[in-house]
């Protein structure tokens, strides 16, 4: 598997069929559970004066996207989400959307995906929440987790997460580069 190229005014990566279901794949289970923590109005000017949530989400993957801004101060962290969150999930599905649009542009069987600036930013906030959503379920809180996933038998059901998971790392790693000046 190969990661992003320096292309003139972005990035640029070869994807076949099997990546780009993957990507594709994981961007809409990640819009469905962003989902679950509402819909945005309808009409924008509403959308600015519309509270977020000032709960923490009780899905853990949720919650690894939508950490509390103030621990341990629950009264502060709840007025920060009420007034930040709406506007962090807009992003996120803004970025998941892109990448599900620019994989949807190739059509069948992939190709040469040339990315510009902005693209880069959608594509580097979507792969970046995909492997806290991967990290989360693979129970990966510290480097040493990370580290002991790679001596798992061959058999353990968790092997393709973890292979997709190092692919996204790599992904997002040759993204940064790429933008690098």
């Amino acid at each position: 598997m190969q990661g992003f190229e320096p292309f003139p005014g972005g990035a640029a990566i070869r994807l076949g069929d099997a990546e780009t279901s993957i990507l594709r794949g994981l961007a809409d289970q990640l819009t469905d559970l962003l989902a679950t923590r509402g819909e945005p109005a309808d009409d924008p000017i509403a959308a600015i004066f519309e509270p977020g949530p000032s709960q923490p989400p009780a899905d853990p993957v949720l919650a690894r996207l939508f950490p509390d801004a103030y621990d341990g101060h629950s009264e502060y962290a709840a007025e920060f989400r009420r007034f930040t969150e709406n506007d962090l999930l807009a992003r996120k599905r803004a970025d998941a959307r892109a990448l599900v649009a620019d994989i949807d542009a190739l059509g069948p069987g992939g190709g040469v995906l040339s990315l510009d600036a902005d693209d880069c930013r959608h594509w580097l906030g979507a792969l970046n929440d995909l492997r806290l959503a991967l990290a989360v379920r693979l129970g990966i809180e510290t480097e040493e987790d990370a580290d002991a996933l790679f001596d798992l038998p061959e058999d353990d059901d968790r092997v393709p997460t973890v292979i997709v998971y190092s692919w996204l790392n790599l992904l997002q790693d040759t993204l940064v580069e790429t933008m690098m000046p």
